[in-house]
């Protein structure tokens, strides 16, 4: 329709056999209040759809969006705060546990010292005992080795006195010798 027009308007021209010149119809000053009005009409006409039907819509569209995240959010600080409650019931039964872990293991060391303690002492009396028993019995050997020392040292001199001066001596003499170097 366009393309007729501007052919009719360019055989008028023609025809006319002047050269008038022919304004783009938008731009032609005495179409202007038409065309003021198509758009008045058409603006209103878009206004009332886009108030009455489309924007409503996407209110309602923004306004479930908006009550869907405030519900997420509600949801996700109850979650935090049940996770927090969690955390810190862990944390209470952590501790209370090392506490209890510390009270078992001080008694178990306590009793181990104590044990320890118990074995060593008895331990120590058996080894006094021992060591008593020992000495006991190295005082007997000693005496019994002393008294046997005497008549040793009583047959060595006898036999030593018998090589060197070839005679007979008294006993009773000997053991008084040995008895005064033993002394002495």
């Amino acid at each position: 329709m366009f393309v007729t027009a501007a052919l009719a308007a360019s055989e008028a021209v023609g025809e006319a056999g002047h050269s008038e010149k022919v304004l783009f119809p938008p731009f032609d000053p005495s179409h202007f209040t038409s065309q003021v009005f198509w758009l008045a009409l058409t603006f209103g006409a878009f206004y009332l759809f886009m108030s009455r039907v489309a924007l409503p819509q996407v209110g309602s569209v923004i306004e479930t969006r908006a009550a869907r995240i405030a519900k997420d959010l509600n949801e996700a600080n109850a979650m935090k705060a049940d996770a927090d409650l969690a955390q810190a019931a862990y944390e209470q039964s952590l501790a209370t546990a090392r506490a209890n872990a510390n009270d078992i293991a001080g008694k178990a060391r306590d009793a181990a010292k104590a044990d320890a303690e118990a074995t060593r002492s008895k331990i120590e009396a058996d080894l006094a005992q021992q060591m008593q028993g020992a000495e006991q019995r190295i005082g007997d050997i000693k005496d019994k080795a002393m008294g046997n020392l005497d008549g040793i040292a009583e047959e060595t001199a006898a036999a030593i006195v018998t090589q060197l001066f070839g005679g007979k001596f008294n006993k009773v003499d000997i053991a008084a010798a040995v008895k005064i170097a033993r002394a002495g």
